[in-house]
């Protein structure tokens, strides 16, 4: 069984579907021609996210019958993903859903017509230059990482012509390379198109636009490019950058996964590592759980994501939702978590939620602490979503996360994750007594930094650019000691750099100075607060 086989003849349907397959119910040869013709969507990040989420929720609606139009992939940063992970198996992919009860979901997705190089070195450039001058394009959009969004001063500099008085590069940084492309698009008759960030993080159509502004603005300053070509992408008649919220966890190709396949006879699952680092392969594997949330804010129409299962709505909706995600329904319990499994020397989230003590705690964190200050954005559901996680996401056997990847950075998480949750407690004058757990998640931080699990084993705590910093302020406390000196909490707690504010002010701080102590108290100390706090609240 190959993926091959699927467009070479070669194909045993009955084979492929007795072993679970899911194959696609379109014409695929005709997909590609329409396509090739008339695109309407091209997707910069041809990665494992894009593969498992926007690429198969394409395919679903494909599936339907109401849609005969694919994507176009174009890859701005690893190349080798293009020749080693579409181009050998016809851009077919294998995309394995991997449910919390244990079973394997298993579909084709054939939705990507082509795959593209994004740079001017390679032919490819043309091809996607013909593209962006073509009046049926309808959206471009990205799954780079917000790290792809970036840019420095000596790339600003380029021309936005490759060929222009000998330069032969253009622009390196994927914003410039866009920003070419959309000039490209206005060449041709200012024609409109939307930019629609797909990556994990907050306001990402802003992060977009801020990007292609600093490009067409640095070119029309150079004498580059005319006035109005910012004109163009200014007029919200003809380039909109909507926001969207993506929630899908997809890890690198796992070995048992790889296993599953190969026992079921499908040969295309050999790992893929790129010079680069990138690990990928002809499969991808993602949770079942899936979210995509879109402003319907589009210039010159947009594929029917919605067929598929993606949530068309409001800016101020999808706002909504992101801070319902990151503030309270996910990401809170993620850091809770994570301080509290790093103590007490878990490497899996799915074991920790089995534990009872860790799997009470952040359901009440959850249910009973945070969802008071939620605002229900109406298109998700906050209970359901929070029921999602803690009943399938997190406890699901085939998600490899750890503890130690979520407590990465976490000085930079509290803030949101926490602090925007207390403010709000204050802003509405809630009653913040009914905060007991949210305070022992923060009382566990000044115990995580010693980097002592609760058997007082040393263990490393994850990278964090404040993590000296912190260390040093804790470093003066001695676990096992009861009469100390404990005003370095003060110093901890009062920082809003570090949660968002003054827990002193916020009248939290002796309540959590006190939970402090009492996970300082020595050996199987965290176990027994943990224990304590939950069970009570």
């Amino acid at each position: 069984m190959k993926l091959k086989d699927i467009l070479n003849g070669q194909l045993n349907t009955a084979e492929w579907e007795a072993k679970g397959y899911q194959l696609p119910q379109y014409d695929i040869k005709a997909v590609r021609e329409k396509t090739a013709k008339a695109p309407t969507w091209v997707h910069f990040g041809g990665g494992n996210i894009f593969r498992a989420f926007p690429a198969a929720i394409l395919n679903d609606a494909l599936n339907t019958g109401k849609y005969d139009r694919g994507v176009i992939v174009a890859e701005t940063f690893d190349f080798e993903v293009i020749d080693k992970a579409y181009a050998p198996y016809d851009n077919l992919s294998l995309c394995v859903n991997l449910c919390s009860d244990g079973s394997i979901e298993k579909k084709v997705i054939a939705s990507v017509t082509e795959a593209l190089k994004a740079d001017p070195q390679f032919a490819d450039w043309q091809r996607l230059v013909d593209i962006f001058r073509n009046p049926s394009l309808q959206m471009i959009s990205f799954t780079i990482t917000e790290k792809g969004y970036t840019f420095n001063e000596a790339d600003l500099q380029t021309s936005p012509f490759p060929s222009q008085g000998g330069e032969t590069s253009g622009p390196r940084f994927a914003m410039g390379k866009v920003c070419a492309l959309l000039y490209e698009r206005y060449q041709a008759g200012q024609l409109p198109l939307t930019v629609q960030s797909m990556d994990n993080c907050s306001h990402n159509g802003d992060k977009v636009k801020a990007g292609v502004f600093a490009y067409a603005e640095r070119w029309v300053k150079d004498g580059l490019v005319p006035a109005a070509f910012l004109d163009y992408l200014k007029d919200e008649q003809k380039v909109t950058f909507p926001w969207s919220m993506i929630d899908k966890i997809t890890p690198r190709p796992h070995e048992k996964v790889k296993e599953l396949l190969a026992a079921d006879g499908f040969e295309d699952n050999d790992y893929i590592e790129t010079e680069k680092h990138t690990f990928t392969a002809p499969f991808v594997n993602a949770e079942e759980v899936q979210y995509l949330v879109i402003e319907d804010h589009y210039t010159n129409g947009r594929p029917p994501l919605d067929l598929g299962g993606a949530l068309y709505t409001t800016r101020e909706t999808v706002d909504k939702v992101e801070t319902m995600k990151v503030t309270t329904c996910l990401n809170p319990l993620h850091t809770a978590m994570s301080i509290y499994g790093c103590m007490l020397d878990y490497t899996l989230i799915s074991a920790e939620m089995k534990d009872d003590d860790l799997r009470a705690f952040i359901q009440k964190i959850g249910y009973i602490e945070a969802m008071p200050v939620v605002v229900d954005p109406g298109v998700l559901n906050p209970y359901e979503f929070i029921g999602a996680v803690i009943n399938r996401r997190l406890p699901n056997p085939f998600m490899p996360d750890a503890p130690q990847r979520i407590a990465c950075d976490t000085s930079q998480k509290l803030p949101i994750r926490f602090g925007e949750t207390l403010k709000k407690y204050i802003a509405r004058g809630l009653d913040k007594s009914n905060l007991v757990l949210i305070p022992l998640t923060l009382a566990g931080y000044a115990r995580y930094l010693k980097g002592l699990k609760d058997d007082l084993t040393p263990f490393e705590p994850s990278p964090d650019p404040m993590l000296s910093e912190l260390q040093a302020i804790v470093a003066p406390l001695e676990i096992g000691k009861a009469d100390q000196d404990w005003s370095p909490l003060h110093q901890l707690y009062s920082r809003k750099d570090i949660f968002g504010l003054d827990l002193y002010e916020a009248g939290l701080g002796e309540q959590i100075e006190g939970m402090v102590k009492e996970l300082y108290a020595g050996k199987g100390a965290v176990r027994a607060t943990l224990h304590k706090y939950v069970t009570a609240r």
